[in-house]
């Protein structure tokens, strides 16, 4: 274990129908790979050593006695092991047959599991042979000499993790065991299965896998049989499926001839943080009475992860790209357009600067106008040039505000400014925090001004990104009457512009690509001397996509610094050295708990994804908090 992270393997042998001696040296084939791969917990399908569709040879006492001699075998050759194995086997108790999961490490069988629900009905027929676990109490039995816990109420404990078992069509009924499972503090589920493949029925038990690991907070493992079983009526595929909360992060090749071991980490860390979060999680826990089983304690090192850690965890995967991005512009459009109705405004009052945030705002706006039927001259578009002021972003802030046919006015704020310096008695060549501030709070000064005398309402363009480091001006740029965007990272805000460029004419999307190309900058700095922008926002405060990432693992499963670290140097690790992660990484864990006051007094806004820093809603936080003190 490392930062949180297990290793875990569902491993898909070669089978011989009822060869237990073969599947025996499968098993032990794959078990020592898992051991080399520095797998901590590997799970195998369903009755893995006889092979799952052996039908009525499972009342064969030979081939019950084999099964016995295999497990024997298969201890013997993992006794100087670490790695945990869960292994499916017919085992005879009180002369009834049980479809049961083995549980053991280092040649010693921990627990034994039986399959709790038996499919009796088309091509099952499980009731023929086996019993049913789930009457039955939780007892000790007899196994090679040995006194063995045996029942369906049995959790694992390894190092900080609870684990449970559950077998094939458990997990197909409406109450599976593994919900109770992980309601008694189970952090992942083994299932051990032997599902044959049908047109759709791949799809549904993907679904089934990543929807009980969501309701659960749950890592689930799920291995079926594979290659080798009968055909005489059904085919295996030899499914190997990882989820974790609700998405499956890996899988095997299905219908592949060769025995598969697929290997990833589960973060149980942020499994925990998910159910400390949900208040509502054990409140449909059972009066059940679990039997916790330790298993021995392993120090398996690993540097790198082989699971990928996304860089831009805000934003959504291409696939199905339109309708996310057109989902998360109904949301905006939605919120902006009740306040614009309930307000009875005449206008909608934004400040364009020819940057990205103003220019997803001013979509919003228009969109909102397009959707309630109202004229786009509604929508009062004011670019206001400053000291800092280029000609690109000049030029593209009259551009867009023309293709889009909104209402537009130009308002230099120079004169104002100059004026104000006079009055508070500042040098203008001192270009310093008042320098840049009177013109933040010059610009909101005229966009209030404006939409008092319109009947209008300011419509912020402050972003997410802006409002964790606290990159705005206060009671200028941080404020306004409805913030469209203030659930809007600046990763994502680069994403949906970017689509929507596609969605315009030819004029509208030639100016956004350039306003994507456009450096991001608050423009309060006078140009370098070719008229290009000298303050840039990511030499000053670090790269937006870093700070995303901060911010979504910080707030979303409050990870601490080092495990945040830890993951940017999985994610960026071809980008960014360790250095220059943990200088802005700092960055960050300062700003952010210095700029709360900034949040404490932000306007409305509406919540777009699972993070949002309103006061009123997801973030509540003292403003003079100390934060950590991290050192790299």
């Amino acid at each position: 274990m490392k930062h949180g992270f297990i290793k875990v393997a569902a491993a898909i042998p070669e089978v011989r129908v009822a060869d237990c001696k073969f599947n025996s040296s499968k098993i032990s084939e794959l078990i020592e790979q898992a051991e080399r791969e520095q797998v901590e917990i590997l799970c195998f399908p369903e009755l893995a050593i006889t092979g799952y569709s052996c039908a009525d040879l499972f009342l064969q006492q030979q081939l019950l006695s084999d099964a016995e001699a295999a497990l024997d075998d298969i201890l013997l050759k993992t006794y100087a092991l670490s790695v945990i194995v869960i292994a499916g086997m017919p085992l005879r108790v009180h002369n009834q047959l049980y479809n049961v999961a083995l549980v053991f490490q280092s040649g010693k069988v921990l627990g034994i599991v039986p399959k709790s629900y038996l499919p009796n009905n088309n091509e099952f027929y499980e009731k023929r042979w086996f019993a049913s676990g789930i009457a039955d109490k939780p007892e000790i039995i007899r196994l090679n000499e040995t006194d063995v816990p045996f029942g369906t109420n049995l959790l694992f404990k390894y190092q900080d993790v609870l684990f449970g078992t559950e077998i094939c069509e458990d997990l197909w009924v409406p109450l599976p065991p593994s919900t109770q499972h992980c309601l008694h503090g189970a952090d992942l589920i083994f299932n051990l299965s032997a599902s044959n493949e049908l047109i759709g029925k791949h799809r549904y038990l993907r679904q089934l896998i990543e929807q009980q690991s969501g309701r659960c907070h749950a890592g689930y493992i799920y291995a079926s049989a594979g290659f080798g079983e009968s055909s005489t009526d059904v085919v295996y595929a030899g499914n190997g499926i990882i989820a974790e909360n609700g998405s499956i992060i890996a899988v095997s090749k299905r219908f592949s001839f060769d025995s598969q071991l697929v290997v990833t980490e589960i973060d149980f860390e942020k499994l925990k943080a998910e159910k400390l979060r949900n208040t509502n999680f054990y409140q449909a826990k059972s009066d059940a009475i679990y039997q916790i089983i330790p298993c021995k304690s392993s120090n398996i090192p690993f540097e790198h992860l082989r699971r990928n850690i996304n860089k831009h965890p805000f934003v959504p995967p291409t696939v199905n790209r339109d309708s996310h991005c057109e989902e998360i512009f109904s949301i905006q459009v939605g919120g902006l357009a009740q306040r614009w109705k309930h307000t009875k405004a005449d206008t909608m009052v934004i400040g364009i600067s020819g940057g990205l945030d103003s220019t997803l705002a001013l979509l919003v706006c228009v969109k909102t106008a397009d959707k309630l039927g109202y004229d786009r001259k509604k929508v009062v578009g004011i670019t206001m040039p400053g000291f800092g002021t280029t000609d690109r972003t000049y030029n593209n802030a009259i551009s867009l505000m023309q293709s889009l046919g909104i209402t537009m006015h130009e308002i230099s704020i120079k004169e104002a400014c100059i004026q104000h310096f006079k009055d508070i008695k500042h040098d203008p060549n001192q270009h310093d925090v008042t320098y840049e501030n009177t013109q933040a709070r010059e610009r909101t000064q005229i966009l209030m001004d404006m939409a008092n005398k319109t009947n209008g309402l300011v419509v912020g363009t402050g972003d997410l990104s802006e409002l964790a480091l606290g990159w705005a001006t206060y009671n200028g740029d941080h404020m306004s009457m409805y913030a469209v965007n203030s659930g809007i990272p600046k990763t994502l805000v680069r994403y949906l512009v970017e689509w929507a460029s596609h969605q315009l004419d030819a004029q509208s999307e030639a100016v956004l690509q350039d306003v994507l190309n456009t450096p991001v900058s608050p423009e309060l700095l006078p140009a370098d001397d070719n008229g290009n922008i000298a303050q840039k926002t990511e030499d000053l405060i670090g790269p937006y996509e870093l700070h995303d990432f901060f911010l979504y693992y910080f707030v979303r499963f409050g990870f601490s610094p080092n495990k945040i670290f830890f993951l940017a140097n999985q994610a960026f690790k071809e980008i960014y050295t360790e250095t220059v992660i943990a200088k802005w990484l700092k960055v960050f864990l300062r700003r952010f708990y210095a700029q709360q006051f900034k949040r404490s007094c932000m306007p409305d806004g509406p919540k777009v994804g699972s993070i949002n820093l309103s006061p009123r809603g997801d973030w509540r936080m003292p403003s003079d908090a100390v934060g950590p003190e991290w050192k790299f």
